[in-house]
């Protein structure tokens, strides 16, 4: 009789067991399923329309993996805020080129181009290819790469000679989109242009 008790003791510890390790697996596991919905809430907060940029390009599992190596990539680089100096240089700057758009829609869009690249590389981001640079303004700038994305093909379709007016356009409003988000500043004031 004593021998069937611990028969009964043993498979009882065994079953006790197994349903541990089972509820542990399943705590485990809803526990990684709500850090992944975590994960993917943040970033998708953080960044917006490029997170469903990245997913559609990469699926979920790979972009988010992306942006986070995004992420940490930007967190090394010396991005700095400009000194009021150079603030007020660059604003005058973007109202000499808007100011040519009249004339010279073309050139308006390559100094544009210039202008933006000169303020990304005053912020310390590195001037590497255009989709690194992309990426990079990514992560701080997230509502506005898609006008630099935008407007960098302009630039590239007007030194083919294939883009219109109304295209030049774009390019300088998606050029003028960034660089006020670089610049951390509301629009320019257009009352107050440089003739």
């Amino acid at each position: 009789m004593d021998a069937n008790i611990l028969i009964v003791a043993a498979a009882l510890d065994t079953k006790t067991i197994a349903i541990i390790v089972v509820a542990v697996i399943a705590v485990l596991l809803i526990a990684w399923a709500v850090a992944r919905r975590k994960r993917t809430h943040a970033l998708r907060r953080r960044f917006g329309p490029e997170y469903e940029r990245a997913v559609r390009e990469q699926g979920p599992g790979k972009a988010e993996a992306v942006l986070v190596q995004r992420e940490k990539r930007v967190e090394r680089l010396p991005i700095r805020e400009l000194t009021l100096d150079e603030r007020e240089r660059f604003v005058t700057d973007w109202r000499v080129v808007q100011s040519r758009f009249v004339d010279d829609p073309q050139g308006a869009v390559s100094d544009a181009d210039t202008l933006v690249t000169r303020l990304m590389q005053t912020r310390g981001y590195p001037m590497s290819d255009f989709e690194q640079r992309a990426a990079d303004i990514s992560v701080d700038h997230p509502r506005v790469v898609d006008n630099y994305r935008a407007a960098h093909e302009i630039a590239l379709r007007q030194r083919k000679g294939e883009a219109t007016t109304e295209d030049l356009r774009n390019g300088v409003i998606y050029y003028r989109s960034l660089f006020d988000d670089l610049l951390g500043s509301r629009p320019i004031d257009n009352r107050r242009e440089v003739a």
